[in-house]
């Protein structure tokens, strides 16, 4: 997939990057990325020698027919592994699982704290639970990092995408190994994720909003829909408006 895919990609959109040499040529580490765009997930692999292993949700390793087939060796092929939702604690649990799997084979474990893409390119407060936790429990060090104008190459609707660069800045690995040992204490979870947040939106230059992106996801849904309805109850009353004049006029008429 690096030739295939990674060598094109980086021909074409030539990304820019900075801080390689934090990434360790060997041994584990979490790189704990903001997330912007699907690209994400091709041009950080694509820029690193060192395979990055991310999760994914299940449905795409599952869907059936040629198409699904062809996903499923698709986010195969680019390190991904599937993570099933549908358990009483959602992909969490699985989530961290396989991290600390990932770790403990000595390889470079992906993840996006924000738990979802951006929906307008500002940086969204991170979970804490599998980048805190994968951390504590396994001691491996988290590499942050800041995707820069993925989201410029192939907006929402967008099918052909905009050939332009991205970047990618690579940070310091940070150390939470004084944290040992505390990876169920919430407070603990949550100190660690706004720590690793705050290195990603200094990379990244991002503005900061103290929400979980799903719920501004759910936010832009439900002003969007009210702006709907607003425009059809606005439709419908000039409609009536027409309808009652035209039945006056001919009231005048007659």
């Amino acid at each position: 997939m690096k030739f295939s895919i990674g060598g094109p990609l980086k021909l074409a959109f030539r990304p820019w990057v900075e801080g390689l040499e934090n990434v360790p040529a060997q041994g584990p580490a979490i790189l704990a990325s903001n997330h912007l765009s699907f690209s994400d997930s091709l041009f950080l692999p694509a820029v690193l020698d060192r395979k990055i292993t991310f999760i994914a949700k299940s449905e795409y390793f599952t869907t059936p027919g040629i198409k699904g087939r062809l996903t499923a060796a698709f986010f195969k092929g680019v390190g991904q592994l599937p993570v099933d939702r549908s358990g009483a604690r959602g992909a969490g649990e699985a989530a961290i699982k396989s991290g600390i799997g990932v770790i403990e084979r000595g390889e470079l474990f992906g993840i996006y704290p924000e738990g979802t893409r951006s929906p307008d390119g500002r940086l969204y407060r991170g979970k804490p639970g599998g980048l805190a936790r994968v951390a504590l429990a396994t001691g491996a060090p988290v590499i942050p990092v800041a995707m820069i104008d993925t989201e410029k190459i192939q907006p929402p609707g967008k099918v052909v995408p905009k050939l332009m660069r991205p970047g990618i800045r690579i940070g310091k690995p940070l150390d939470f190994s004084r944290y040992s040992g505390m990876e169920h204490d919430r407070f603990v979870l949550r100190a660690v994720t706004d720590e690793v947040m705050y290195e990603i939106m200094k990379l990244s230059g991002q503005e900061y909003v103290d929400i979980y992106a799903t719920a501004a996801k759910r936010q832009i849904a439900e002003a969007a829909k009210a702006e709907r309805e607003a425009a059809k109850a606005e439709a419908r009353a000039v409609k009536d408006a027409g309808d009652k004049g035209g039945t006056e006029r001919e009231r005048s008429g007659s």
